[in-house]
């Protein structure tokens, strides 16, 4: 697995003295920034987690390289490795299999690892973006990038119209459905002109005073 690491690491690069040999390494979720635990790695846990693309630490209570999943399955694949300023602390953008805590919760915190509502919208694009790089068969997306402009606009229209019409009944549960229908249908057009709907979001905050 090819790991895209910030920085090279170097034995000389990472401070591993102040713990006697280890540096804490922070757990985030690629995805939806959870941070999900907290441990610890001396450099031989670091260069492994480097080889295999899997988290490994040296585990205190064990006194041995512990890579984590190695029992459970739960395995944390490594998207990205960064120190922070001092070179003496780890963030590791991973995407995890399964919940991360011994307990049985996804974080180490009790939390719930999923995306926010807003977040997903950014997921949603991701989506999008990947069905006009792949442009599978079958995929009702594929279908509206096929047809082009003319197809992509009228169904923003249409949608718009039924949105508006949700509203004006006063029918809670359609205009929300037809609403999300919209924006669906907007980020198909903005991904079909090049476009994310961060690029909105941005022309917003620069419009807001």
């Amino acid at each position: 697995m090819s790991i895209k690491t910030q920085k090279k690491y170097m034995k000389k690069t990472l401070d591993f003295s102040k713990q006697n040999g280890l540096i804490p390494a922070i757990i985030q979720d690629n995805k939806t920034n959870k941070v999900l635990m907290l441990g610890f790695m001396n450099e031989e846990a670091l260069a492994k987690t480097e080889a295999t693309g899997k988290v490994t630490f040296f585990s205190r209570t064990k006194n041995r390289l512990w890579t984590k999943g190695e029992e459970s399955g739960n395995f944390l694949h490594v998207v990205s490795i960064a120190s922070d300023c001092d070179d003496d602390t780890l963030l590791i953008k991973v995407n995890p299999v399964g919940p991360v805590c011994h307990t049985g919760s996804d974080t180490c915190w009790n939390e719930t690892n999923e995306l926010d509502d807003l977040a997903f919208i950014k997921h949603l694009q991701d989506f999008i973006d990947k069905r006009k790089q792949e442009m599978p068969e079958g995929s009702y997306t594929t279908s509206l990038f096929t047809k082009g402009t003319r197809t992509i606009t009228q169904k923003v229209g249409e949608e718009a119209v039924e949105t508006i019409i949700g509203a004006m009944a006063n029918d809670d549960e359609n205009f929300l459905y037809e609403g999300a229908d919209l924006l669906y249908h907007l980020i198909v057009l903005l991904t079909h002109k090049g476009y994310r709907i961060e690029d909105l979001a941005r022309e917003l905050k620069k419009r807001h005073k």
